[in-house]
């Protein structure tokens, strides 16, 4: 499981980047979570990775 390089912000509708990534011999698994940053309000997003892509558990912070 890969996920997005990039999301809408929330906050500002303008491009968060990811910013975990993991070795090529550990992939990300369903539970884990992906940090996210945007460019633009530098807001940060944490989600947590399903199996199903239709439903992303969504964690905002700054």
């Amino acid at each position: 499981m890969e996920p997005e390089k990039t999301l809408i912000c929330m906050e500002c509708g303008g491009t968060a980047h990811l910013l975990s990534h993991r070795p090529e011999d550990d992939p990300f698994e369903a539970g884990d979570y992906a940090a996210y940053v945007c460019e633009d309000c530098s807001h940060r997003i944490d989600i947590v990775l399903e199996d199903d892509d239709d439903e992303v558990g969504l964690f905002a912070g700054q």
